[in-house]
C-alpha cells in the first residue's frame, strides 16, 4: 500500500518537487562542458575546478559540487 500525500491547508495534496542533485559525477561535468572525461581529470583541477574524492582505491569517485561547475563556468567567460 504506497503512502497516502498529507494534505495542505486548502484540502489537496502536496506535490512533492523533484531534488536538484548537489553532486556531478565527471561523466556529467565532461558532457557539460564538451569535454572528454579524460580532459577533466587531468585539467580541471588545474584550471581552478576541484573535485571530491569519494571512496578509495580504483573505485573512488570524483564527484564535483553543480554549484561550482557552474560558477567556474561563469568565470571561464570572455568579456
Amino acid at each position: 500500500m504506497e503512502p497516502q500525500p498529507h494534505p495542505s491547508e486548502n484540502g489537496r495534496p502536496h506535490r512533492r518537487r523533484p531534488v536538484e542533485p548537489v553532486l556531478m559525477e565527471t561523466s556529467e561535468v565532461a558532457t557539460m562542458l564538451s569535454m572528454s572525461t579524460s580532459w577533466v581529470y587531468r585539467e580541471a583541477s588545474k584550471l581552478g575546478l576541484k573535485g571530491y574524492k569519494l571512496g578509495r582505491g580504483k573505485n573512488a569517485k570524483v564527484l564535483y559540487k553543480r554549484t561550482e561547475v557552474f560558477k567556474w563556468l561563469e568565470q571561464q567567460k570572455i568579456h
